[in-house]
């Protein structure tokens, strides 16, 4: 099936690459807009937020009769709502602030049907939360790779930056081993380090829980390593200011570009080794 939401590359991205496409502040409030537009006009948003009938008047959704107090008590804000009103003044993070909350609440219609009487309108009914989810995620995947330095919205609703190219499968695909812990400390680091406003110290952090992550396996690598190459693995933590600090760490570095190197190399060796061990474990079972 077409993916109807990723247009094809045409000539002048073909020609110019990413720089071509590129979107800035005022397009991603307009993208934010459309979004909303799009899918409330779809019926998406009725579970949620009720419609109006020319014979009841207005049907409430779940989140009850009064949006903009529910919207206040949930985001905290009182300018973010109603979106058509107030779209053109979001910063950045409005809106990816609503875009996520938009996201919770989308719920595809399974069924609809036309009300004549005046001109009343379609009426919506049987919602399905996952897939009016699926969809808006999928709405949004292009505009979001093309805003700024590129993001995301994940399954779990949070908006978080794009991995760099080539480490997109690896940041998706499921770790290979059922150790709870491994599991959450790999998870959280990649939230820490990707969220949205993640500031160098919280990007620090995450390089340092994957160094972590490979100390719990520490054990399991020793088994596939020689002594030699298993202690390289903690040489660049250890000796550029992200575990054990001390006097004799290279602490003047570009840590934007540093950092990122840091993490994905992390990342690809505890992926590489819970891959050798899980092998391994196969070789010795009876």
């Amino acid at each position: 099936m077409t993916d109807v939401y990723r247009p094809r590359a045409y000539y002048g991205t073909r020609k110019n690459g990413s720089q071509a496409v590129s979107l800035d502040l005022d397009d991603l409030r307009e993208i934010v807009f459309n979004a909303y537009a799009f899918f409330e006009g779809g019926g998406y948003l009725v579970d949620a937020f009720g419609y109006h009938c020319v014979d009841r008047g207005y049907e409430p959704g779940y989140v009850g009769s009064d949006i903009d107090v529910f919207v206040r008590l949930t985001l905290f804000r009182k300018d973010l709502w109603p979106i058509k009103d107030t779209y053109s003044f979001y910063s950045e993070d409005d809106c990816f602030t609503i875009l996520e909350f938009l996201y919770d609440h989308v719920s595809k219609p399974a069924d609809k049907h036309y009300h004549d009487w005046d001109h009343c309108g379609w009426h919506y009914s049987n919602f399905n939360k996952q897939l009016g989810r699926e969809e808006f995620r999928a709405k949004l995947t292009v505009p979001l790779e093309r805003y700024g330095t590129g993001w995301e919205l994940t399954e779990a609703g949070e908006i978080v930056s794009l991995p760099p190219s080539g480490m997109k499968t690896l940041v998706n695909a499921p770790l290979p081993t059922n150790d709870k812990t491994t599991q959450d400390k790999v998870a959280d680091a990649l939230m820490k380090y990707r969220r949205h406003g993640a500031s160098i110290s919280d990007r620090r952090d995450a390089v340092r829980d994957l160094a972590d992550v490979l100390e719990w396996l520490r054990p399991s690598i020793k088994e596939a390593l020689l002594k030699e190459d298993e202690q390289e693995l903690f040489k660049i933590a250890n000796n550029f200011g992200i575990r054990h600090m001390n006097q004799n760490q290279k602490l003047q570095y570009d840590q934007a570009v540093w950092l990122s190197w840091m993490f994905y190399h992390y990342l690809n060796t505890i992926y590489a080794f819970l891959h050798i061990i899980k092998r391994q474990s196969r070789k010795v079972a009876p």
